[in-house]
């Protein structure tokens, strides 16, 4: 059996990467989003995560609990190893990544594609504001990172997120199908 796809999504904070990952996950039931693990409050507004103290994901990590993990604004962010169960079976994931990380997926995973999801930085300054996550200082930092170039080598399928959601998730479903070689 041919394993699964690791889809890793990236692009700047408030970008609407959730949102349209949400969308394509609900319309194609067989793709498995993974659930990260964070050191972020679970009161805090956001995505559907694991929310952990920093001593448990260094627990977690020392104990080989995460295929990938990284620190980002202030924040722990961790993959579980348990995503290798599904991509054995033959089934494609899609995880939220940092830019980051971006380099180590060949090393960690038989199959693998990168989605950009971008859009201009009026758009994010927007956004950003409404999810309401982050003070005014914040929000600035955030912004400064956007433009963060991807690695060397890599070659993400890129994709505008400015216009209505259906047409970013219609051109993510693309990406999917046929497979990119």
């Amino acid at each position: 059996m041919k394993p699964g796809r690791f889809i890793a999504v990236v692009g700047p904070s408030g970008v609407g990467k959730d949102t349209v990952m949400e969308t394509v996950c609900a319309r194609n039931p067989a793709l498995i989003r993974v659930r990260r693990v964070i050191t972020r409050s679970p009161e805090a507004a956001g995505e559907d995560a694991e929310s952990v103290s920093v001593a448990e994901f260094d627990r977690r990590v020392g104990a080989g609990a995460f295929v990938l993990h990284w620190q980002a604004h202030g924040l722990h962010y961790g993959i579980p190893a348990t995503v290798l169960d599904d991509l054995a079976a033959g089934r494609d994931v899609v995880a939220n990544l940092s830019r980051a990380v971006l380099p180590d997926l060949a090393h960690r995973f038989t199959r693998s594609m990168i989605v950009l999801i971008t859009a201009t930085p009026e758009v994010l300054a927007e956004r950003l504001a409404q999810r309401g996550r982050e003070d005014e200082a914040d929000r600035a930092k955030r912004l400064q990172r956007a433009d963060f170039a991807l690695a060397e080598g890599l070659d993400p399928v890129v994709i505008r997120n400015e216009g209505p959601l259906e047409q970013a998730v219609a051109a993510f479903e693309a990406a999917l199908q046929p497979e990119r070689a």
